[in-house]
This record gives structure tokens, sequence and C-alpha cells, in this order.
């Protein structure tokens, strides 16, 4: 199991009411074979679609508990409203080792 197959996703409903996907995975690149991939980003974006900010971290593709614990306190920040969905307020949690 890595985060290259199997992306973790979570959904945080934010105090104004938006709900907002939390992604971990290794993005698609038309590129680049996804097996050839070992970068672990987070993406965030509103449920209907539109894309809110998306950060490298420094996870390996194997850390996945890893990657659900920073999903879960990702929600968490997002619901409590102390923490914003953009990228410069997800940088600080993406470039912490786990």
């Amino acid at each position: 199991m890595s985060l290259r197959g199997e992306p973790i996703e979570a959904v945080a409903t934010m105090p104004d009411g938006r709900s907002v996907r939390v992604w971990i995975g290794v993005p698609e690149d038309s590129y680049i074979a996804k097996r050839d991939l070992d970068t672990v980003d987070i993406e965030l974006s509103l449920v209907d679609g539109n894309h809110l900010a998306a950060v490298n971290t420094v996870l390996e593709v194997k850390q996945v508990s890893e990657a659900r614990a920073l999903a879960r306190e990702i929600v968490a920040g997002l619901e409590s409203g102390k923490l914003e969905p953009t990228a410069g307020a997800l940088e600080p949690l993406a470039d912490q080792p786990r």
C-alpha cells in the first residue's frame, strides 16, 4: 500500500459552510509515469470542484499512516477555522517531517 495508488481523501466543513476536499497523494503528471513519481502533494478543492491550493510535502509514498494523520490535522484546522484553505497556510504542515 502506498500513496501512489491509494491517496488519502477527507472532507472538511468550514465554519462558513463550505465543504473542502483534502487529498494527499502522488499527483498525476502527463509527462512522467506514475510509478516513477515520488512526490506527495496536499491538494485542497471545494467539493464542487474549484481548486483552492496545492503544495508538495516531505512525505514519502510509503508514509500512509502519516498522511492519514496529516489529513486529520488539516481537517481539524479547516473545521475550527484555525487553518485557511491556502497554500501558504498548508506549507508549514507540509514541511514537517512525520
